[in-house]
């Protein structure tokens, strides 16, 4: 594999540039989100679809507590990228040291109270009924490996910032490929039911720890510390607090609607009316994954280029990733709008010994799937001027308005309506709730990031 330099995200054409940086990142997206995709369906199929609501159930806590590598992530490269352009490699080796301190200490609390909490937490996030006993289940197993999970989060950004998006993506692939094949062992082979997906995943996670920490080891990072870039820095606690306390804040507000979501559903549907959620949110992460592969690749190039005062450069970064993102999320509009039943009727069982609950869960699902799929999925096209646009400020280290337009969907939009319209429309007013968030959250972002440009881009 050649040998990538930073420099380059300062010279080479955004066009050319861009696509360098947001294929690896869109493959490494597709590979994880395939996972979680066929990870499903083998779920859904092998075990049954009361088990795909309760990994619903459990997404929420773990995924909010690996995001605060992520966020640690995300921070800290902004500042890598940005020195980097500007030729203070000290800096850029001070904070992913700081990083790397900062996730194992909030991690490794967050997964102790996580697990002492767990009677508590698995009923609030909608864990109720059937689903109560595999969701726990899957939840205590998974929880063990979450800081593995989230120093992966934290090292792959680091990967991406040194402009080294391949091997960022290598390090998406191989907990996804490891997590598949002990899938098929773990539940299919040996029949360990929840046990063997929640020890599947949690093995993908170490997978994913070996290979990070073999490539800041290896001669193809320049990031090399020493133990004095372990000691925590104020200033720079300070920054990747500000700068990843907006992914921080998306995920808790992600976390919330799901809470949110899987009480109000349950409460409308039961357990079947969760399992068409957890469907449709599996899409949610998986159809996207070419849109969010895109705004992986703007964030260094943005944050590269404004460090380095190459204004000309982030315009036009901005203008060629929504460009191509728009292009990406039409394309997916249209394959979810032909295809709702066909894409929903892949997480079911036809095993002829199913129980009476699991029959009719999977006779509810496909009556209520599709119609939800089509609304959820509507404003599809517009949706890369809201995710670019936010990740345009959290690279360029403008924490206040990245936080605002990062929460502008979910938490002053989503969150409300779902709070709102189904007391009105019932089932109708939760799924109507995501488009008419999209809308009104992408018209918000285009006005703040046009007036940015005309701004601070001269």
């Amino acid at each position: 594999m050649a040998k990538v330099s930073a420099d380059q995200l300062g010279t080479e054409p955004i066009g050319k540039l861009l696509i360098k940086q947001a294929v690896p990142a869109s493959i490494g997206i597709l590979v994880m989100s395939l996972n979680i995709l066929v990870d499903t369906i083998f779920v859904g199929n092998w075990i049954g679809s009361i088990a795909i609501a309760a990994i619903n159930v459990v997404l929420p806590v773990s995924f909010f507590i690996a995001a605060l590598g992520m966020a640690i992530g995300i921070g800290g490269s902004s500042i890598i990228s940005r020195a980097l352009g500007s030729d203070k490699k000290e800096k850029a080796l001070k904070t992913f040291g700081n990083q790397i301190t900062l996730t194992l200490l909030v991690t490794t609390s967050m997964v102790v109270l996580g697990l002492y909490y767990v009677d508590s937490l698995i009923p609030a996030f909608g864990g109720k009924g059937a689903i109560f006993e595999p969701a726990k289940i899957y939840y205590i197993i998974v929880l063990y490996g979450v800081p593995f999970l989230a120093l992966c989060m934290m090292g792959n950004t680091v990967i991406r910032a040194e402009g080294k998006p391949k091997f960022a993506m290598i390090a998406m692939i191989i907990p996804s490929i490891g997590n598949l094949v002990l899938d098929y062992l773990f539940i299919y082979v040996f029949d360990w039911g929840m046990h063997g997906a929640a020890w599947a995943t949690t093995a993908g996670y170490l997978m994913c720890f070996a290979y990070i920490f073999y490539f800041f080891n290896s001669k193809n990072s320049e990031l090399k510390l020493n133990w004095h870039h372990f000691g925590l820095n104020r200033a720079i606690i300070g920054e990747i607090g500000s700068l990843g306390f907006v992914t921080l804040s998306r995920q808790a507000v992600t976390s919330v609607t799901y809470l949110l979501m899987n009480n109000i559903l349950f409460d409308l549907g039961g357990e079947p009316l969760v399992a068409v959620y957890a469907i449709i949110g599996r899409m949610l992460m998986f159809a996207l994954f070419p849109v969010f592969g895109v705004t992986q690749g703007f964030l260094p190039i943005a944050g590269y280029n404004y460090g380095a005062h190459k204004y000309d450069r982030v315009k036009e970064a901005i203008n060629t990733a929504i460009k191509y993102a728009s292009l990406v999320a039409t394309l997916v509009f249209i394959g979810l709008m032909v295809f709702p039943a066909e894409i929903a009727s892949l997480f079911l069982s036809d095993k002829p010994n199913m129980s009476a609950l699991e029959m009719a869960t999977n006779a509810y699902v496909m009556e209520h799937a599709p119609s939800a799929m089509r609304w959820v999925f509507a404003a599809t096209p517009i949706i890369s001027i809201q995710l670019i646009g936010a990740a345009y400020f959290q690279a360029v280290g403008k924490a206040v308005p990245a936080l605002l337009l990062t929460l502008t969907r979910q938490g002053f939009f989503f969150i409300p309506l779902i709070l709102i319209l189904p007391n009105y429309l019932g089932e109708l007013g939760v799924w109507i709730s995501f488009p008419i968030a999209d809308v009104l959250s992408t018209l918000v972002t285009g006005f703040y990031l046009r007036q940015e440009v005309k701004r601070s881009l001269v």
